[in-house]
């Protein structure tokens, strides 16, 4: 009588390595968004911080900030900041600008508000002023920031 030998795994083993796939999609999901976010939130930063450097650019060829973040660049306060779709470039931030140019000292804030549906969404917005202050409201993160 001869014995055939079967190769392969049986259902207890399958299912095992199942649950232990399963445990560490568990943890690493909340992790990995919480990555995303912040990434996000990076980028954001950074384009505001671009965008501030933008308009002291306009300010010292026109002594004035341009009031418009979708309109196009034309070096000038007439101009814009030339983003035509109003947001940061992945979308996942809508961009805003609020500007002062009639009484001295002359201001503006950029603001970026997290878009509707995304991933950032209560994450809060950031801004950044003609001085410089950058700001976070509520805060930035989880580690409770309220300037980043």
């Amino acid at each position: 009588m001869k014995r055939f030998k079967t190769a392969g795994f049986t259902l207890i083993e399958l299912m095992m390595v199942v649950a232990i796939v399963a445990i560490l999609a568990a943890v690493a999901l909340p992790s990995y968004k919480q990555h995303v976010v912040r990434a996000a939130r990076v980028q954001a930063q950074a384009e505001l911080l671009e965008l501030s450097s933008l308009q002291e650019k306009i300010f010292l060829n026109s002594n004035g900030y341009s009031s418009s973040v979708t309109a196009a660049y034309n070096g000038t306060s007439a101009g814009g900041l030339g983003r035509s779709s109003g947001t940061t470039n992945d979308g996942r931030y809508t961009l805003a600008l609020s500007v002062d140019n009639a009484t001295p000292p002359q201001t503006f804030v950029l603001t970026a508000t997290p878009a509707s549906g995304g991933t950032q969404v209560g994450d809060g917005t950031i801004s950044i002023s003609e001085s410089g202050s950058r700001t976070c409201n509520p805060t930035c993160g989880p580690q409770g920031a309220a300037t980043w």
